[in-house]
């Protein structure tokens, strides 16, 4: 039996005394954050802000404008399929799943069901990490999944794959001398000509995303004697939409300068001209504006994937639908133009404001810079033969040496 004794110190009340109530001594709250001055308190615990039920309400015109897409319109489809796809695939399971939020066990499931798609030759690993990639954007905030499984396996079926020969899908890089290639097919006293020619030029000289062209307006792009004044409101790597400008000096074997002129000359006879008109207009076998309904989402605005074709139409008639056995698609201008920078020397910096790519960023480097017959290029070719007459110099220059 213990014989420890706890001693409390208390104050003894008669049977008809009241007890007098415990008083709770305030509790404040206090981060690694907090700071404060002489004599200042730490803010209570349980201060709560007081919101009323107004503080919480959306207008009616908020809520349309919050329905309004964030994001490009190819990013909104991709995003809208990849969520359609999961939803169904949660659907289908006995017993079936919540797609929203969904758990790290059903992220991770779903992820090992597309890396098995994919190593039956459906997917690539690049598309099996952006599908899940957009799944985890989508989920609440304060529900997200711990990805860190199923990277885990995309990363050893990616190395598998590579090394069973998987090959990454790079559009050929259109460079100066193919792109001009592909102007000079394109007949340019034609309406659609002149659009086209300015298209492949100014696809080349700005870099510009199949996005980035088919966004454009006409005020975005300054006409001068010298070149192009070009601003690009959005792109990929600016959803803030503080926009990038730059100029584009004229060049005899792009001619932006004289093409943009033409263009715009089609346009202003066509009535489609405005400063807030799309640049890109899609024509009819006439060279008329062709035309879309009134409720059309993009309104008068050409698809990406329809710029895509185009550009891709035109190397084809040009007889370079493939280059280095890579296809042609509306990437390779933008490419090709980075891919010529970096061959002539052009720092990377230089290059990421050109084609917008991020500060620091070095996709320009790694993904974009296309360089032809790469792989027959030997940089041991550098270094000189020892051999022949180059054995003899080198034992001239011994001999000499070692007179001295």
């Amino acid at each position: 039996m213990s014989t420890d004794v706890e001693v409390v110190s208390a104050e003894l009340v008669g049977a008809d005394e009241e007890v007098p109530a415990a008083v709770e001594e305030p509790r404040y709250l206090v981060t690694q954050h907090t700071m404060l001055g002489p004599g200042e308190l730490p803010p209570l615990a349980d201060l709560k802000p007081a919101w009323t039920d107004a503080d919480f309400r959306l207008s009616e015109e908020d809520l349309a404008e919050l329905g309004e897409p964030d994001l490009a319109d190819t990013t909104v489809a991709n995003r809208r399929s990849t969520i359609r796809a999961f939803e169904e695939w949660c659907a289908a399971q006995e017993p079936p799943r919540l797609p929203f939020p969904c758990t790290t066990a059903t992220y991770t499931s779903y992820g090992l069901h597309l890396i098995r798609r994919g190593k039956a030759g459906e997917y690539k690993p690049d598309s099996v990490g952006q599908h899940m990639s957009r799944i985890w954007n989508e989920q609440p905030m304060d529900y997200r999944p711990d990805p860190s499984r199923f990277k885990g396996r995309l990363r050893a079926w990616r190395k598998d794959w590579v090394k069973t020969g998987g090959e990454v899908d790079r559009a050929a890089a259109v460079t100066i001398e193919y792109n001009v290639r592909i102007i000079e097919s394109i007949d340019e006293s034609t309406n659609i000509g002149k659009r086209d020619a300015f298209l492949a030029a100014l696809a080349y000289g700005n870099l510009h995303r199949e996005m980035e062209l088919a966004d454009q307006l006409v005020k975005r792009v300054k006409i001068h004697d010298t070149g192009l004044h070009v601003t690009t409101a959005t792109s990929k790597t600016d959803q803030s939409g503080k926009g990038a400008s730059r100029f584009i000096k004229d060049r005899d074997d792009l001619q932006l300068v004289r093409r943009a002129r033409a263009w715009v000359s089609v346009l202003r006879e066509l009535g489609a001209a405005g400063p807030n008109d799309p640049l890109f207009r899609a024509l009819t076998v006439k060279g008329r504006l062709r035309s879309y309904p009134a409720d059309r989402e993009r309104g008068q605005h050409m698809r990406p994937g329809s710029l895509n074709e185009r550009l891709q139409f035109l190397a084809e008639r040009a007889g370079v639908p493939y280059i280095d056995g890579k296809k042609v698609t509306s990437h390779s201008w933008r490419a090709g133009a980075n891919t010529d920078m970096a061959e002539r020397g052009v720092p990377l910096s230089e290059r990421n404001v050109a084609g917008r790519w991020a500060p620091g960023s070095h996709t320009a480097d790694t993904v974009y810079d296309r360089r032809h017959g790469v792989g027959t290029r030997d940089p041991l070719d550098k270094v000189p033969q020892y051999g022949g007459p180059a054995r003899a110099a080198v034992a001239t220059a011994r001999s000499e040496a070692s007179a001295e």
